[in-house]
């Protein structure tokens, strides 16, 4: 449903720029993958779809993808550190980094997806935030693929949200993480999605702690459960607080993402 409307919204009124023909690789290679996952499940009629290394094989073959392309175009290799407008040319170093926000980004957001309406009620000041970046660059492709974005989980939260009627699966997820990772790319604001995705950063985070905790302290915890929201959850906010929460600090680091942005042009 959110893909679907993505591509007519770009259909009818996108211009059909290399920027956004990235966008939309990045965005709906990660959804294939997504539907490969679900489809097993589906199919097989288990809850684990691929393994986490065929999941990674096929992620890392898209990274380079993009990788490739980058080489091929002369892709801009500078770093931008938000709020001391320092920039740093990493040169093949940079790929580096490409890879491990593609991997990091698309895997946390799918991390996110694990309460009605949260992966979607947080995402959408971050696709506004990102609409308004592409905006002060001039970069009407972008804007609008952005904006498409942000409709199209509007109109998905109508069934989405609690109680949901329909949920996202790793098609949805994934595809989001895809096009998250691709607007911080092509928009050069790659730092800034620490402060911008905080949540799917922090979603990401508490799995990672809670795996390394599991194994290296002998199965003891650190959450209640991971991802983090579920923590919350189960100590007592309940569904529909935790979402309601973590889509408010979601707008509180988008309006500080947005304040970083505008310095870069006033510094």
């Amino acid at each position: 449903m959110i893909l679907m409307g993505l591509m007519v919204a770009v259909a009818i009124f996108g211009e059909f720029t290399s920027a956004l023909k990235v966008a939309l690789f990045l965005t709906l290679s990660h959804g294939v993958i997504g539907a490969l996952d679900d489809g097993i499940k589906i199919v097989k009629k288990r809850n684990l779809g691929l393994n986490v290394k065929q999941k990674f094989a096929l992620q890392i073959l898209v990274a380079a993808g993009f990788i490739w392309y980058g080489v091929m175009t002369n892709f801009p290799t500078e770093l931008w550190v938000p709020g001391f407008n320092i920039y740093f040319d990493l040169g093949w170093g940079y790929y580096l980094i490409v890879l491990a926000l593609l991997l990091g980004t698309t895997n946390a957001v799918n991390f996110t997806d694990g309460l009605d309406g949260l992966v979607s009620l947080v995402s959408l000041p971050v696709f506004l935030t990102f609409g308004f970046f592409a905006y002060t660059l001039g970069k009407t492709d972008l804007m609008g693929f952005s904006a498409a974005l942000f409709g199209s989980l509007l109109g998905f939260l109508i069934y989405n949200r609690h109680p949901a009627k329909v949920f996202m699966g790793d098609t949805g997820s994934l595809a989001l993480g895809g096009a998250v990772a691709a607007l911080a790319l092509l928009l050069k604001c790659e730092l800034l999605l620490i402060v911008l995705g905080g949540i799917y950063v922090a979603e990401a985070l508490s799995v990672i702690l809670q795996v390394g905790s599991f194994k290296l302290r002998h199965g003891k915890r650190i959450f209640r459960m991971a991802p983090i929201h579920h923590h919350f959850e189960l100590g007592g906010w309940g569904e529909v607080l935790t979402v309601k929460v973590f889509s408010l600090v979601s707008c509180l680091l988008a309006a500080v993402s947005f304040g970083l942005w505008v310095l870069k042009f006033v510094i």
